[in-house]
């Protein structure tokens, strides 16, 4: 890897400002990257045939350029950013785009990118909306077409052997992730919410095992921390897709600890394991159409039932309010916010709505708005 700073933590904040540049060193080695859009995609398929997965992430803060002359503006702006720095030749290193149809943004952009970009390798994985036997099933079926057309692009199959230890070392980031959220339990927590998005947004873009290798790292470090106690109110965020620490910063300037989040780029992507008991790819299966709480997959049963695993953060973070968050014209979230509203009302947290047209937040704004209700938060504790 490139030469970075002494630090775990400093090399991932390396990583995530050079973001793609060590894709590319691998990359002009003569690995193929494979990009993808979306928690859903299956990276353990990649892994398995010594490709490397890249979480392609759009560019918050940089204005479109491209994108408009080929998509509406009223389309998800997140996949707008993506598609204009593809146009741009940020993503020229890619060697193929798997992009899963999980929502209409989503899926319109895979043939809008397949036509314009012509990359060498591409793949659409159809998602269903429901959790049925007969969802799973048809899942199943729709990641061993997902194998056999990576086997293909790349001339060679991947053994059951192969696929399971793809899946170890993928289940060793989980649980390396899971055990560095398990230390912002404590008060104060011992990492910071603008840290963790970096370290998140890092290892989108480097091969599993060396994101491990940096998570071993950045616990032991983290570990090693001794703070004092500061008394910042603590926040869980709700949302989608956070690829940039512009929004957890201000909270935190603001005088707040994001100590939790449900995040497609967040917990959302990493807190289920894959059991690959009863073979690999059913076990994917399960894991990436039942494991992941996305509201583009519809799971039947009342509103306490689908969220109480938010209940369960809210538990076992000691969290306070809620900040809940959604990308403009994001139908899917926009869709869902008000049953996740008033579930976490619920419970008794004050709860803030956040909308955000990703290309240029309006943070300004925000700022005001989370001033005011860190002071309702204050003032809830004085009653």
């Amino acid at each position: 890897m490139t030469n970075v700073a002494e630090g775990a933590l400093d090399r991932a904040r390396w990583l995530y400002e050079n973001r793609g540049l060590r894709a590319k060193e691998l990359a002009a080695q003569g690995k193929q990257v494979v990009g993808y859009l979306c928690c859903y995609t299956p990276a353990e398929f990649m892994t398995a045939l010594d490709l490397v997965p890249y979480r392609i992430q759009g560019g918050v803060g940089k204005p479109l350029k491209q994108a408009d002359q080929h998509l509406e503006t009223i389309m998800c702006p997140y996949v707008r950013s993506c598609f204009d720095l593809a146009m741009g030749g940020e993503y020229d290193f890619l060697s193929g785009v798997v992009i899963p149809h999980t929502c209409d943004a989503m899926h319109r952009i895979y043939d809008i990118w397949k036509y314009h970009m012509k990359p060498p390798y591409s793949h659409c994985i159809t998602v269903p909306h429901m959790t049925h036997r007969a969802s799973f099933e048809y899942f199943q079926k729709e990641l061993e077409d997902f194998q056999h057309s990576l086997e293909r692009f790349v001339g060679r199959s991947a053994s059951e052997e192969d696929l399971v230890r793809a899946i170890g070392l993928h289940n060793r980031c989980r649980a390396l992730l899971r055990e560095l959220y398990e230390l912002r339990k404590q008060e104060p927590p011992l990492i910071s919410g603008t840290e963790i998005t970096r370290v998140l947004v890092a290892g989108m873009t480097i091969p599993v095992q060396e994101f491990n290798d940096l998570l071993e790292d950045i616990i032991a470090e983290v570990r090693g921390r001794k703070p004092s106690s500061d008394g910042r109110h603590r926040l869980l965020v709700v949302g989608s897709e956070v690829d940039d620490v512009a929004m957890i910063r201000l909270v935190e300037d603001c005088g707040a600890s994001v100590v939790m989040d449900d995040l497609c780029t967040g917990s959302r992507s990493f807190w289920e394991d894959v059991d690959h008991a009863k073979g690999a790819v059913s076990g994917l299966a399960a894991r990436y159409l039942g494991g992941i709480t996305c509201p583009c997959t519809y799971r039947e049963g009342k509103v306490p039932e689908r969220f109480s695993y938010l209940g369960d953060y809210v538990r076992d973070w000691s969290i306070q309010g809620a900040l809940l968050y959604a990308i403009r014209y994001c139908d899917t979230y926009q869709l869902d916010a008000p049953e996740i509203k008033g579930y976490l009302e619920s419970l008794g947290l004050p709860v803030l709505y956040l909308e955000d047209d990703y290309i240029m937040p309006p943070l300004g704004q925000w700022k005001t708005r989370i001033e005011a209700f860190l002071e309702t938060i204050e003032a809830g504790k004085e009653e």
